[in-house]
């Protein structure tokens, strides 16, 4: 029997749908392979009186012994990795405050958005950007800036880089500019601009030393720039987000993306082919910052939440493979979770740690390994 061609559009249509849904069968039920638990709480001072004291920034240090942090408080807090992870699986959940637990504490002129370490400076320099438009170095061990950047107009920074060498800055700002400069030099020498249809909102160099440089836009696009051809324009523009592009960061071998949004979603990119692999979605995430954080060597993605939880996806899978709630779920106009980041270098096998912040100023480090085929 023929089939008219006046049928075969819907018959197309219809072998398409089919098709999606077998596809969709065929992508395994998520699973956590993981075991998480929290190991270490860190609160403000009752005694402190801040108006605010909201997390937004976590950063390790290239020697994986310090920890810092940044927000609304305009102070760089800088923790021993030590005291804040535990000395054995079987530790006791441990409490503490920030005056207590912080090694050193650096006042900043602005509230900050971004902070990152320089890699080349053995966990001794670390670089800010913050809402007056300033990217500010501080050497941790003087307490004081060192270097100090103001060419996004005095329009905010939300996001600070450094290449894996140190040669490499790159800042973005809301004056819509990704701006990459050599860091070798006392004025900051501008190698580049790159320019986006909106505010960016994330920069980041390929962590793997590619010559590669990702940018998040309000514009709902993600891109990737050759930072030797940065004038060119970018290599990969991806667009799929129904908002504000948040977060880009590489995920392991560096021909893939992860980016994060206000349309309350993750994507995975192959951004060479400008292909999405899959976009993740549970948390909630339409209005603020909420943290996105890709553990490289285990495929994990670390994210908040604006319902104040943080959840873990699998690359492999779009739904969460775990949730924690960090406190009593936000009503409207109450806490969540502002900042993540995982530890990239682990202790052992199997082994890693996720330090989230909050909107209430709370750090919780929540510690994992890797199930056995037993559990």
């Amino acid at each position: 029997m023929t089939t008219s061609p006046h049928h075969e559009p819907a018959q197309q249509q219809r072998g398409g749908r089919v098709a999606a849904a077998l596809e969709e069968e065929k992508e395994e039920k998520a699973r956590c392979e993981w075991d998480f638990r929290l190991s270490t709480v860190v609160s403000p001072s009752t005694a402190a009186g801040e108006v605010s004291d909201a997390i937004g920034a976590i950063e390790y240090d290239p020697t994986d012994r310090l920890l810092a942090t940044g927000g609304i408080a305009r102070k760089i807090r800088i923790y021993s990795l030590g005291t804040l992870l535990p000395e054995s699986r079987d530790s006791s959940l441990t409490f503490s405050d920030h005056s207590t637990a912080c090694l050193l504490s650096i006042c900043t002129p602005a509230k900050l958005s971004s902070l990152r370490w320089r890699p080349d400076s053995s966990g001794r320099t670390v670089g800010s950007g913050d809402y007056d438009g300033v990217v500010t170095e501080y050497d941790v061990e003087r307490n004081v800036a060192v270097f100090e950047r103001d060419e996004h107009a005095g329009r905010r920074v939300w996001s600070v880089d450094y290449s894996v060498s140190g040669d490499l800055g790159a800042s973005g700002s809301d004056d819509g500019t990704v701006q990459l400069w050599d860091s070798r030099c006392a004025n900051g020498g501008r190698v580049a601009v790159a320019r986006a249809g909106g505010a960016v909102c994330s920069v980041e160099f390929d962590p793997e030393g590619g010559p590669w440089v990702g940018a998040g836009s309000a514009d709902r696009h993600a891109y990737v720039y050759d930072v030797r051809a940065v004038s060119a324009g970018p290599v990969a523009a991806l667009g799929g987000h129904g908002r504000a592009v948040t977060y880009v960061r590489f995920a392991q071998g560096g021909r893939r993306v992860v980016t994060s949004g206000t349309d309350g979603s993750h994507r995975l990119w192959e951004w060479a082919e400008g292909r999405e692999v899959r976009a993740y979605r549970g948390h909630v995430n339409a209005r603020s910052f909420v943290g996105m954080s890709v553990w490289r060597g285990a495929g994990l993605v670390g994210a908040g939440s604006e319902s104040n939880e943080v959840f873990v996806y699998d690359l492999r899978w779009k739904e969460p493979i775990w949730v924690r709630g960090f406190g009593p779920r936000r009503e409207e106009g109450g806490a969540f979770v502002g900042a993540v980041n995982w530890r990239q270098t682990v202790s052992g096998p199997g082994e890693g740690a996720l330090v989230a912040g909050g909107s209430d100023g709370v750090l919780q480090v929540f510690v994992g390994r890797k199930k056995t085929e037993s559990e």
